[in-house]
């Protein structure tokens, strides 16, 4: 089989997501043709490519839907799109971005809803973003490719049904979990006690001040969750202690992935404030890195994570600082917390159970595509 795919080359989340998926379907015997959006990506973006024999890359600096320009990019996007369809031939389309399940190629069309716009305003503000041209022709756009795609996919039933609640579109969703790989992390490293978050920084929807501007009884890391400029491999430390022995937040810029994959291996405890989560891959790789989980007490986080995270009160500082005290001064009641994450992820959310969740959907969607024509 040949899957037409786009992605984004500015969300890590969304990077990373591609990367399993395609590796695989290419392991599996696929092809693939992935056609990327948002900036050329930097080599070390495009290193896991080079082993994919099946694998065909064509990057674009095509802008993103949700962007402010991106309506001017919309047109000549999709007729690239149209075009790389007609000469590669694909058996099936799978767009990483909602806007583009309604383009007119022959063939079965899927969407995946990693986020959107009017989701992530109305849990971030509680309200939705104030009307404009711009904003009705992306919702208009969105509803078309969520009505036009014969499957749309969300990684959580709260995502898929807040998709579902924000646009008028008639569609088919299912729900197939976000997987990665365990073989990228390392559970099996004696922890330090210290605990890790990540997120950008100024994101409201991250949180990341309810964890900085308090103080607590162990050392915290937050590292900013943006791509960084250029890959940096020098030695680098794990510890977020400070020389004179004190504690406090470190607050650090982007890291490369091995340098995330060390602090994730010693860190004892992660912490997710976000009160806006659709792909959650960052608590997945503290997961299986054996990290007791500390989350905000939303329900996409609830029905992902259930009874293997401690939860603390919806958008609480203060709630967020006792979890962290209780499980910094109980060992065991961490490590036990860190073994269930840890189980739960590699049972549930391993790359290898999400792409033969996509290889089913593909196959359904596809044969009735052929019954209906």
């Amino acid at each position: 089989m040949h899957v037409l795919m786009t992605s984004d080359t500015l969300n890590g989340s969304i990077w990373t997501y591609t990367r399993e998926l395609i590796s695989g379907l290419i392991g599996r015997g696929f092809r693939v043709t992935l056609v990327s959006f948002g900036e050329i990506p930097l080599p070390e973006q495009t290193a896991w490519m080079e082993r994919l024999r099946g694998l065909e890359y064509r990057p674009t600096a095509f802008r993103l839907d949700w962007m402010q320009e991106g309506q001017q990019d919309f047109v000549d996007a999709s007729a690239y799109l149209c075009s790389v369809a007609e000469e590669v031939k694909p058996d099936l389309f799978h767009s990483n971005h909602l806007c583009y399940g309604a383009l007119p190629i022959p063939m079965p069309r899927i969407v995946v809803a990693h986020g959107d716009l009017i989701t992530w305003w109305k849990s971030v503000h509680g309200h939705g973003p104030k009307e404009s041209p711009w904003l009705r022709w992306y919702r208009h756009t969105t509803a078309q490719g969520l009505s036009g795609a014969s499957a749309v996919v969300a990684a959580s039933d709260w995502m898929l049904e807040a998709v579902r609640g924000n646009y008028p579109a008639s569609m088919n969703g299912t729900v197939i979990n976000n997987g990665r790989n365990p073989i990228h992390f390392n559970p099996y490293v004696t922890k330090n006690d210290t605990v890790l978050a990540i997120g950008r920084i100024l994101d409201p929807a991250a949180q990341v001040h309810l964890l900085a501007e308090r103080s607590h009884p162990v050392p915290v890391c937050v590292v900013d969750a943006k791509q960084p400029e250029h890959s940096s491999e020098t030695v680098f430390r794990a510890d977020v202690g400070f020389s004179n022995g004190t504690e406090g937040v470190v607050l650090r810029g982007p890291r490369s992935e091995s340098q995330l994959r060390l602090l994730y291996s010693r860190a004892s405890m992660y912490v997710s404030a976000s009160r806006y989560e659709p792909n959650g891959m960052t608590i997945l790789e503290a997961a299986l890195s054996r990290c007791a989980l500390i989350l905000n007490d939303i329900p996409a986080l609830r029905e992902i994570w259930g009874p293997a995270a401690v939860y603390f009160r919806t958008n609480d500082g203060d709630s967020l600082c006792e979890a962290v005290r209780i499980l910094n001064s109980d060992a065991e009641l961490r490590r036990s917390f860190a073994t269930r994450a840890f189980n739960r992820a590699r049972e549930c959310y391993n790359s290898n159970r999400m792409t033969s969740n996509y290889i089913q959907l593909y196959r359904s969607i596809i044969s009735q595509s052929a019954k209906a024509a």
